[in-house]
């Protein structure tokens, strides 16, 4: 689900850079300025940023520094990615879904507004928090339980031995490839 939904709303960077050059454009042209406009660009890009980094996650995108993390053994890494996931990004996760909840809720009763004259609605913005975090989490989840598999040699390493998830699918292929 997160892959496909990271590949469908990604897209929406272009429909963010539409929107943010036709308003640019209207501004300097007509000397017309809308909120909602620019309230809309922040939106998608909150869209994109929030419900794309359990796809990132998964195909093990994620920050990290790479320099560094070639050079170790792939043990090592897997350690690193289950200390990460489990003490980092999993109680984040919780926390940022436990406080998310309420304050959409919250934001949702009583139909908030943008405080911009002319803005959007501020609860769809609340609820793509709590969305995108309990998708990051149950993600996260998903890792860690990979991870945990891949050390005990229960599955292969869905990365192999590469730095991105780009090269570990042509590491797949290349051995489906060989197999035949």
């Amino acid at each position: 689900m997160n892959a496909w939904l990271g590949r469908y709303l990604a897209w929406l960077i272009l429909g963010a850079v539409l929107v943010s050059s036709v308003n640019a454009t209207i501004r300097k042209l007509f000397d017309i300025s809308s909120n909602s406009w620019l309230e809309l660009q922040w939106v998608l890009f909150g869209v994109v940023f929030l419900l794309c980094s359990p796809w990132t996650l998964m195909s093990n995108e994620h920050i990290r520094i790479d320099i560094v993390n070639q050079l170790l053994p792939k043990a090592l890494r897997n350690w690193i990615d289950i200390i990460g996931h489990a003490f980092f990004l999993l109680p984040w996760c919780i926390i940022m879904v436990i406080t998310a909840g309420p304050f959409f809720w919250r934001s949702a009763m009583i139909n908030e507004q943008s405080g911009n004259a002319g803005g959007l609605p501020v609860w769809p913005s609340k609820a793509l928090v709590l969305i995108g975090f309990a998708l990051l989490l149950i993600q996260a989840l998903s890792e860690l339980v990979k991870r945990a598999s891949v050390m005990r040699d229960l599955i292969p390493d869905p990365y192999a031995s590469s730095t991105s998830a780009i090269e570990a699918e042509v590491e797949r292929t290349v051995e489906a490839i060989e197999k035949r």
